[in-house]
């Protein structure tokens, strides 16, 4: 018999699965049910009666849509709005499915004229994310509630990519308004996560103690020496993990690194003693087309992780540094050593200074001694001040207070 109830958010939550398929119709608008698979998948389907029989329908997993709205799509289909075949009534071209959009106006428009990086970053967050979830929807199927449950959903795992898929989610729904797919777009609005605040950075005691675990650690195997190397770049160059993990012998010139593709574009590093040596030692070694190559594939650049980041870390007393705080570190230093912000910003690539008062953060001890420095200054003046009056015959006795 089967089974039958009203089917609600928190009800479909405590459903279960069995050793067998099963699904659960809803008490409220008939022709709708909850299908619960073994596997502990929970699915949306409709079964509207037509003439030419009965019409199966999907409407996406449950965990990423609310009742409610389900509802009232299977209310806006039984009511004829949609056609059997799919063709909205009036002759008007449906809207395409979400990865047909996105693999055609939208790449073609949008994401054929981005950098290499960013499509490469755009294709993460589109397979890893957002067609699992909207692939296969129409744009215009696409609710605020399927995004808010959705996006929810993500953040409790990841976040901060929640929040980068969230934004190019935006932006393709912003391009179907402009081909005019849909009239306004379900993610707008949507708060992101907080972001961490970008404070931290390393001491000098704390760049001591890194530089001597690297050093030991640089003895070791090639792949261990190879990480290590990397990990030093990034702390005297301030580069992003990037462009040095995906550094060309080619971009390497002497005493400057010319990268041809940055966050920014293309642009040039200055390579200080310590990094220069880095670089040519690691020229010598090889001839593939990698500064620092693959151990398994040398026609390829190595895996960006650096696992040994995090036992270096952990061994310095460092664990809540991340691999991109390097990057903070370089840019306090240069603010603690008077380097003006607009050269902080070209030494790390930024493309504005604000961007870089973000970074060059200093720490509480360089503030109290930058504290003592203004103080006596002041206090230097004043003692002049003083001195001239008192040999000028002036009286040093300080005025009455207004009565």
């Amino acid at each position: 018999m089967p089974r039958r109830t009203r089917l609600t958010d928190a009800g479909i939550a405590r459903m279960r699965p069995e050793a067998r398929e099963y699904t659960v119709w809803d008490m409220g608008v008939a022709g709708l049910g909850l299908r619960v698979r073994p596997s502990g998948s929970r699915t949306f389907i409709y079964h509207r009666r037509t003439p030419r029989g009965v019409k199966k329908m999907s409407f996406g997993p449950a965990e990423l849509r609310k009742v409610e709205d389900v509802r009232r799509d299977c209310l806006a289909a039984a009511s004829g709005a949609v056609e059997t075949d799919g063709a909205v009534k009036g002759g008007r071209k449906p809207a395409p499915l979400l990865r047909n959009f996105v693999a055609g106006p939208w790449k073609e428009a949008c994401l054929d004229r981005c950098k290499p990086s960013t499509e490469r970053t755009y294709g993460s967050l589109l397979k890893g994310a957002l067609l699992p979830a909207f692939g296969a929807r129409r744009l215009d199927r696409i609710t605020r509630g399927m995004v808010l449950g959705w996006f929810e959903s993500y953040s409790r795992t990841a976040p901060r990519n929640a929040n980068k898929a969230l934004a190019l989610l935006r932006q393709i729904l912003n391009h179907a308004i402009a081909c005019g797919h849909i009239g306004t777009n379900p993610a707008r609005g949507i708060a992101h996560n907080p972001d961490r605040k970008l404070t931290r950075f390393l001491s000098r005691e704390e760049i001591a103690r890194l530089h001597g675990v690297l050093d030991r650690h640089a003895g070791g195997s090639a792949s261990e020496a190879q990480q290590a190397d990397i990990i030093r770049l990034l702390l005297l160059t301030g580069c992003r993990k990037s462009e040095i993990v995906r550094l060309r012998r080619d971009e390497a010139k002497g005493d400057r690194l010319e990268l041809r593709d940055s966050k920014t574009g293309p642009r040039a590093v200055w390579l200080n003693g310590p990094a220069r040596q880095i670089v040519e030692r690691r020229l010598r070694q090889g001839n593939g087309p990698w500064v620092f190559p693959s151990p398994l594939d040398p026609a390829r650049p190595r895996c960006p992780d650096l696992l040994l980041w995090y036992r270096a870390r952990r061994e310095a007393g460092i664990e809540d540094v991340r691999l991109h705080d390097l990057r903070h570190t370089v840019a306090s230093q240069a603010a603690i050593n008077g380097v003006p912000l607009p050269t902080v910003a070209r030494l790390l690539g930024h493309a504005n200074v604000r961007m870089t008062m973000r970074y060059a953060h200093v720490g509480d001890r360089e503030v109290e001694a930058a504290a003592e420095r203004v103080g006596e200054a002041i206090d230097a003046i004043m003692s002049r001040e003083r001195n001239d009056r008192y040999e000028g015959g002036g009286s040093m006795n300080l005025p009455d207070k207004p009565r």
